[in-house]
């Protein structure tokens, strides 16, 4: 990090917020800020988005970007000098999404008997489970899973390694996570350590990684990554999948679902199911 660490706060209606969040997608330079937008107030249609840039130009740009949405309002917050991150984790309740039960070292007892136990530790990487769109794939996993079995799950974005972990940890044998974050790989591979789970963690950018290659074609991939990504993505996806697989695609706010859709109907997949969680949606789509 070469600037003093920074939290960009934007709130105001719900159609700027999103606007905005598409617009970060969208921009070249800001592909690997971390940001989230939730409702902060339902009442009054207050929405927030919370950035985490890491570099100096990626904070001007992001506050360009943000304060060129007239309507929002947006402020700068610098976060002490201490292990925020951390300090922030140590105040996220656990997340139960099906029959999955999400927590940190802070919570580890309270992880209930009658659930699948994920302890996932952050770290310097992206996806505790409490995101949204963790929430939601996690959830449609689970509902599949009451129909079906996976062999072979593959994670495209896989962060702290959540849903691989997830997928190992309910029966599948081969499941195998990608992420293009060499951190966010190292922390997975210590999260299904820490979970006693057989999910293998891979540096790639894309699909094109051996190990992707010689599992495939998987019964199920998880993509929970952006928008964009999952259009440009769309062909390798199907490319991965064995006809009749299934894809849980997630990371898009709901104004960007249709386009993502119609970008996978155009491959040949149907759409399963959608679940919407705050301002994101989650596709369960499958291949013909």
């Amino acid at each position: 990090m070469t600037h003093d660490p920074v939290q960009i706060i934007a709130r105001g209606p719900r159609k700027l917020a999103e606007g905005a969040a598409e617009a970060i997608d969208a921009q070249s330079g800001l592909e690997a800020v971390t940001y989230s937008i939730l409702e902060e107030d339902e009442d009054h249609d207050v929405w927030r988005i919370d950035a985490y840039p890491t570099e100096q130009a990626e904070a001007d740009a992001l506050r360009d970007l943000l304060e060129s949405h007239g309507g929002l309002t947006v402020s700068t917050e610098v976060l002490a000098d201490a292990d925020w991150l951390a300090m922030a984790l140590s105040g996220l309740p656990p997340v139960r999404a099906g029959r999955f039960f999400i927590y940190g070292a802070h919570d580890r007892g309270l992880a209930p008997p009658n659930a699948v136990n994920l302890r996932i530790e952050a770290g310097a990487a992206f996806g505790t489970g409490h995101h949204g769109t963790t929430v939601g794939c996690l959830q449609a996993y689970d509902a599949l899973l009451k129909r079906t079995h996976f062999n072979r799950v593959l994670d495209v974005g896989a962060g702290t390694g959540v849903l691989a972990i997830a997928a190992a940890k309910t029966g599948t044998p081969v499941a195998v996570g990608t992420d293009i974050d060499r951190p966010s790989v190292r922390i997975a591979r210590e999260n299904a350590i820490l979970n006693q789970a057989r999910a293998r963690f891979v540096h790639a950018s894309g699909l094109g990684h051996r190990l992707v290659r010689a599992h495939a074609p998987y019964d199920l991939v998880f993509a929970n990554i952006l928008a964009a990504p999952l259009v440009m993505l769309s062909q390798d996806i199907k490319g991965a999948l064995r006809p009749g697989g299934v894809a849980i695609l997630s990371g898009l706010l709901r104004s960007q679902a249709r386009r993502v859709l119609a970008a996978y109907r155009s491959r040949g997949f149907v759409l399963v199911r959608r679940l919407n969680r705050d301002a994101w949606s989650t596709l369960v789509l499958k291949r013909s």
